[in-house]
């Protein structure tokens, strides 16, 4: 930054989690600590040249986080950018379902001024807590001018994922946080966010098309199972994900029932392995990703179950027939080229 260039600025809002526990005098640790007590605690931070608004949106574990609390926040985020004078976001909350809440912001976010998400796998009361590295390395990725454009991130240990592609594999390591099917987008080496390739496809909706507050269940397949789960969801659900095992494949005697409920719903069929897409052509016994696809299924493509989930939740809350789910499914699901 020049000597004569005004200080780059983005605005923290924090949802609580992990990073922002505190002892709650027994056993356990409860979140308490405030956006700008967290903000306080990074080192280096004031030095880094950039200024730092903060908002105190929520102070809540993110498995008690709901999608009224997620539209609430991208609509107040929208609003913050409307009114100028920000380069970047940074979004602080709990990792339990960090990967879905990053994904929902990333598909009501249309500027391009970059939102990261970050978080803490370690809370503020154990040695080598990562909350403060986080924090500082996701206010550094939302200030730099090379993540412009590029949607919603998601910044820990160091690397920088797309909101679209990152999951969470491992329940306490600091280094959870991956990418399958692509890799990190980038990494920060010395405190600088670099970029390993371009800007992902991004499927985008409008937040004013909001209307609804669908009831979407997933629904993981396992061995032997007898369907209890499906029966009974007709007339109780407005769309479902089924996370089928490998490439898309069920017990053949859950064949009928979800060809029935594709004939009443959207039935989104995604992968439980965790990493590559949904099939489409290779296997073709009773049960199998043919065979569902064919039966009215929609392939979520690379989405894995819980992003499928949240795309399905939001095209269906902004009123999308099934002909629209099935585009978007094919643009955000990455099979829309070819």
């Amino acid at each position: 930054m020049s000597a004569h260039a005004p200080p780059r600025r983005v605005v923290v809002y924090g949802l609580g989690g992990t990073i922002a526990m505190a002892s709650d005098g027994g056993a356990g640790v409860v979140p308490a600590l405030s956006a700008a007590q967290l903000v306080e605690a990074v080192p280096g931070l004031a030095e880094a040249g950039i200024e730092v608004e903060v908002v105190d949106f929520r102070r809540l574990p993110s498995a008690s986080l709901g999608f009224a609390d997620l539209l609430e926040l991208a609509g107040r985020i929208g609003g913050r950018l409307a009114r100028g004078g920000v380069d970047g976001v940074v979004v602080v909350q709990g990792t339990d379902t960090l990967e879905e809440t990053a994904y929902l912001l990333d598909l009501f976010h249309t500027a391009s001024v970059p939102i990261v998400v970050t978080g803490a796998m370690r809370n503020p009361t154990l040695a080598g807590a990562d909350g403060p590295a986080n924090l500082l390395a996701a206010v550094r990725t939302a200030a730099h001018p090379a993540s412009r454009g590029r949607g919603v991130l998601v910044v820990l240990a160091d690397q920088i994922h797309a909101a679209g592609r990152v999951r969470k594999t491992h329940t306490t390591s600091v280094c959870a946080f991956a990418s399958p099917d692509s890799g990190p987008l980038g990494l920060l080496t010395e405190g600088v966010p670099g970029f390993l390739w371009g800007p992902v496809d991004r499927f985008a909706l409008d937040l004013a098309a909001v209307r609804a507050r669908p009831s979407v269940p997933l629904v993981t397949v396992v061995l032997g199972d007898d369907g209890l789960l499906l029966r009974g969801l007709a007339g109780r659900a407005d769309g479902l994900v089924v996370a089928g095992a490998g490439g898309g494949h069920v017990p053949r005697g859950l064949v009928s029932v979800l060809g029935d409920l594709a004939g009443r719903m959207p039935v989104v069929l995604a992968s439980r392995v965790g990493g590559g897409p949904v099939l489409g052509a290779t296997y073709a016994y009773p049960g199998s990703e043919r065979d569902l696809l064919e039966r009215g299924l929609v392939s979520a493509g690379f989405l894995d179950p819980f992003k499928a989930r949240v795309l399905l939740w939001a095209l269906l809350a902004c009123g999308a027939d099934r002909d629209a789910v099935v585009s978007a499914f094919r643009v955000a699901g990455g099979s829309a080229r070819g």
